[in-house]
């Protein structure tokens, strides 16, 4: 399975996720609106590589960047609102793909698809 199918099925398991492309790429959505995950599998402006962007918890872009900067960074654009970009050419870890993806949908869902995703 490629890194696309594989960040799909990450995300459209997620309560009410859905995907439309966004600026041509990929883009995951809580009810259509808002985005919490963008795949950017071919690369995007300096970064060649394939990655995506997440929102992320107040102080995780800075933590995990600091962590690790070979496989995080600040995405252009989105970067400033604490959103995360993280690298998906270093043989990612998946289960952790799965968190930063599931940290980002709790980042911006409504309370109550994050009691549904508690529960399930």
């Amino acid at each position: 399975m490629d890194s696309t199918e594989r960040v799909r099925e990450i995300c459209l398991a997620l309560p009410e996720a859905t995907e439309r492309p966004s600026h041509g790429a990929p883009a995951f959505f809580v009810r259509d609106r808002p985005q919490f995950v963008m795949l950017w599998p071919g690369g995007h402006h300096d970064h060649d590589f394939p990655h995506l962007w997440c929102a992320a918890p107040p102080g995780a872009q800075q933590e995990l960047i600091a962590a690790d900067p070979r496989r995080f960074f600040r995405p252009p654009y989105v970067g400033h609102r604490g959103w995360l970009g993280v690298r998906l050419d270093r043989d990612p870890d998946w289960s952790e793909i799965a968190e930063l993806c599931e940290d980002a949908f709790r980042t911006v869902a409504p309370k109550t698809l994050i009691t549904r995703l508690d529960e399930a």
